[in-house]
């Protein structure tokens, strides 16, 4: 997964925020996170769901693609309360949230909607667990 990964950091960022494959067209981020245990930085790129009329807020979801544990990353970023993130050309500072009950049903769904990759992650959890949505708001 590393090596995945950092085929689409390097893209990302040779392209101004854009890559291509699987992801083409996608809305992508790149997520800072500082391992609650070893201190070390790492960088997660990940889909996300823009906020339909505040450009400084976005949601991530820990899907780890239909995996039955979440994501290291979101342990991190729900420890620490905060991250950066590079989106586009720009790198920030955020503040996280986790959303819960309908409003994470909400915010999920409407990703679902769009990237039907998402609703089969839901179906590979189900009855194991609920995928965290996480709000990055600019800091």
């Amino acid at each position: 997964m590393s090596d995945f990964n950092a085929k689409i950091i390097e893209e990302f960022r040779a392209n101004e925020g854009r890559v291509g494959g699987p992801f083409a067209g996608a809305p992508i981020v790149l997520v800072h996170h500082r391992g609650r245990r070893t201190g070390k930085e790492s960088v997660a790129p990940m889909m996300y769901l823009p906020h339909e009329t505040d450009a400084d807020v976005i949601y991530v979801f820990a899907s780890k693609g239909g995996a039955p544990e979440n994501p290291a990353w979101y342990y991190n970023l729900t420890a620490a309360g905060q991250g950066t993130v590079e989106r586009g050309t720009e790198t920030y500072a955020v503040s996280v949230r986790e959303l819960t009950g309908s409003e994470r049903d909400q915010r999920y769904d409407q990703q679902a909607g769009l990237y039907s990759g998402f609703a089969d992650y839901a179906k590979k959890t189900a009855g194991i667990r609920t995928i965290p949505v996480l709000e990055l708001t600019r800091a």
